[in-house]
């Protein structure tokens, strides 16, 4: 990823591998770049006030609130308290999946069998809520922190009669998602196959993490989308008034 690509310049960059785990606080007026390297990543991510975890990421008023049953470019990630954790102003691939959640040990065992580290070392099956919650305990948060994920690069459609269908290549290699965070966020994510993806091998994909200072008019259009992500954002900026 070269910086002419970039909207502004990076400060950071790094490799999440697939099956990886990551936590940083995203401040203020800083953007997030993820990139799918390879196709078919999926990036399961929470998001919590950084200066006061018990507020964090709500998916049913983030969806709600914005009339919407798909979260993309234009759209805003909201916390328990009204407040904008993150703001999606780009996504190439159109669509990251708010209800597939992550697997857990004994799903990922049952899925893709024995991957233990005794015989394959850094190579072993992770699974998300464990790895959720090795980066949720940096923070000194535990299992009942640990609530609701978005899972950005998947897909899921639902049909008339509520059933549940993952749709395979949502995302191809080079897509990327942006996110500007309006306040500061404590972002945690793991890369890890959806828990729909009919792949029957144990096959995470890495993602390219890249950090950049941003003009708060990155996200303009996300403020303006809705009456109600104005309100929200703020009701974001009046922390910081």
């Amino acid at each position: 990823m070269t910086e002419s690509t970039l909207p502004f310049p990076a400060f950071a960059e790094e490799l999440l591998p697939g099956g990886g785990h990551r936590s940083f606080v995203l401040k203020r007026g800083e953007l997030l770049r993820l990139t799918d390297l390879n196709g078919n990543a999926n990036v399961s991510l929470t998001l919590l006030n950084a200066a006061e975890k018990t507020e964090r990421l709500n998916l049913p008023d983030s969806l709600k609130g914005q009339h919407t049953a798909k979260l993309t470019t234009g759209h805003c990630l909201y916390s328990d308290m009204g407040r904008v954790l993150a703001a999606i102003t780009t996504d190439t691939c159109g669509w990251s999946d708010s209800l597939g959640g992550v697997l857990c040990a004994e799903e990922v065992l049952h899925k893709y069998g024995q991957g233990r580290y005794q015989e394959l070392r850094n190579g072993a099956y992770r699974n998300g809520t464990d790895n959720l919650l090795v980066e949720l305990g940096k923070w000194g948060l535990g299992l009942s922190d640990l609530l609701m994920t978005l899972n950005l690069f998947s897909r899921v459609d639902v049909d008339s009669a509520g059933g549940l269908h993952y749709v395979p290549g949502n995302s191809r290699a080079g897509d990327l998602i942006e996110l500007y965070a309006p306040m500061d966020t404590l972002v945690v994510l793991t890369a890890l196959q959806h828990p729909m993806d009919p792949n029957p091998a144990y096959a995470p994909q890495p993602v390219l993490l890249t950090w950049m200072k941003a003009h708060p008019e990155v996200a303009e259009h996300c403020r303006t989308s809705r009456p109600e992500n104005e309100r929200g954002f703020i009701n974001t900026d009046r922390l910081f008034a």
